[in-house]
């Protein structure tokens, strides 16, 4: 297993991004964060977060951020807007990350998206599939294009997400047809644990927590160890 200790974080201004970075902090990690704007800065830096200003949408910008003196070990990037957004970073500004990180030659690249993209468009109801299609169409491109960059990934796709403190109870599985809950602290927990993990190399992953199913499903949960 490699070590990884320098991490290139993208979406850490709020939701599990914000989550992410709090965990790696704690795990010693240096972390450096592509932020849009100044809003969070001052609370990423008092956590020992390097921050730079650009946006994702651009590519000098994140070859700026990126290519810089210190290498970067990893990639974890969270980014994505809402399906109204006229907008959204959720493939190209991916894309992007994805481009540089190759050029950086990171030894891996975590992209978070979501339960109902790729092959688990089928764990999700038409209602929700309705509501969420432009949003999702966006993040299965942005798992394709990571999957054939040659660049060593994991992708986790969260469930519905929570704001509320760690269970404990956050599970990974290969299982596309699993549905279900997980609060963003315990997404974070898991992406953290994939970082220097071999087993997710390479890995599409979905992440619910185990008491917050939908329904009682019998599924295979993805070790780690």
């Amino acid at each position: 297993m490699t070590a990884v200790s320098s991490i290139f974080l993208a979406g850490a201004s709020r939701g599990v991004g914000r989550e992410i970075a709090q965990s790696l902090i704690s795990q010693k990690s240096q972390v450096k964060a592509l932020l849009r704007t100044d809003a969070t800065r001052d609370q990423l830096e008092a956590l020992g977060i390097k921050v730079v200003l650009g946006d994702a949408m651009n590519v000098e910008d994140v070859e700026r951020a990126m290519l810089g003196d210190e290498p970067i070990d990893a990639v974890i990037t969270t980014i994505g807007g809402l399906a109204k957004d006229n907008s959204r970073a959720d493939y190209i500004g991916n894309k992007h990350l994805i481009d540089v990180a190759l050029k950086a030659g990171v030894k891996k690249f975590i992209l978070v998206t979501s339960i109902g993209s790729g092959n688990s468009v089928v764990a999700l109801s038409p209602q929700i599939l309705e509501a969420l299609q432009p949003v999702l169409i966006d993040k299965e491109k942005a798992e394709q294009y990571l999957i054939a960059s040659g660049l060593n990934y994991t992708i986790i796709r969260p469930g519905g997400l929570q704001s509320e403190p760690a269970t404990g109870n956050g599970v990974l599985t290969e299982n596309p047809a699993i549905a279900g809950m997980i609060n963003r602290a315990d997404v974070a927990q898991l992406v953290c644990r994939c970082l220097n993990s071999d087993t997710a190399n390479n890995k599409v992953l979905s992440a619910i927590d185990a008491n917050m199913l939908f329904g009682k499903p019998e599924f295979e949960k993805f070790n780690l160890d």
